[in-house]
């Protein structure tokens, strides 16, 4: 029997509200506890991703794969080499591993286990790198899902209730047809909105600084879920996986961070190397 709207609203605030403060929790402990939430994730996010790339490749066995992730995210947490060093090596012996293997397209199949493995561990990597910026780690972090999910309230709560009625043309009808531009504004104001709650209750934070960062992240934010419903819909699949209830897989929940996560972490990197913040 197809699940109704409000049935699967229900299932979404629940999780949220289990979910959410477990999340901010181990955000503000830091260290290690952080550390296992970002690999607990970005290992969940390797399978998912891996089971939608074998749709159309041969990837090395999912042993590797989750080997290769935990290898990454460790070397995040204790930065014992530069992460561009260890895709180096990864890519080196998934081309030695292609010389032993017959099964599909060896461009294919390295290029596609190549990008599972940057995107994933990149994304959750960086949020591993920003949480280190002491003392104000976690205020970025905690900036960073506040306006995140800010603008997925919004612009779920403004696009169903406000779209189509300014703008007729979808936002991206091609990859994601229920997107409306009535719900991105919507979204950008909601994450200008929670950059605002939290300097407001957070000192650390400059107004001015976590007022552009919401922007920022507002307008960008739709990207992250674009690029997913394009890896999906390549995959001809709806969800990356049915882990999270109301939600989906890892990866349908947290594709707006790994695609904003990346952009924050250089954004942090200059504006503090420039500025002190």
């Amino acid at each position: 029997m197809a699940e109704t709207g409000t049935s699967n609203l229900l299932k979404r605030v629940a999780v949220a509200l289990i979910g959410i403060p477990v999340i901010v929790w181990l955000t503000w402990m830091g260290g290690v506890f952080f550390f296992s939430l970002i690999l607990l994730l970005a290992l969940l996010a390797s399978y998912e991703f891996y089971r939608l790339l074998s749709v159309r490749a041969f990837p090395p066995a999912l042993p590797w794969f989750l080997f290769f992730s935990l290898v990454l995210q460790l070397n995040f947490f204790v930065q014992v080499t530069e992460p561009w060093l260890l895709f180096l090596v990864i890519l080196m012996v998934f081309l030695v591993m292609e010389l032993f293997r017959t099964a599909g397209s060896r461009i294919v199949n390295i290029g596609s286990s190549m990008t599972a493995l940057l995107y994933v561990n990149t994304a959750f990597g960086s949020l591993m790198l920003i949480r280190n910026f002491e003392p104000t780690g976690f205020s970025y972090v905690l900036l960073l899902f506040v306006c995140i999910w800010s603008a997925d309230i919004m612009a779920y709560f403004g696009g169903s209730r406000l779209g189509g009625k300014f703008f007729k043309q979808k936002f991206f009808e091609r990859l994601s047809p229920h997107k409306t531009w009535e719900g991105f504004f919507a979204g950008c104001a909601g994450s200008v909105l929670g950059s605002a709650v939290v300097a407001y209750f957070d000192s650390a934070l400059h107004t001015v600084f976590a007022l552009f960062s919401g922007l920022f992240i507002g307008l960008l934010s739709p990207l992250g879920d674009l690029i997913e419903s394009m890896f999906k819909r390549d995959a001809e699949v709806k969800d990356s996986s049915s882990l999270i209830p109301g939600h989906g897989g890892i990866l349908d929940r947290f594709d707006t961070v790994m695609f904003i996560s990346p952009l924050l972490y250089l954004y942090l990197f200059f504006a503090r190397s420039l500025s002190g913040l």
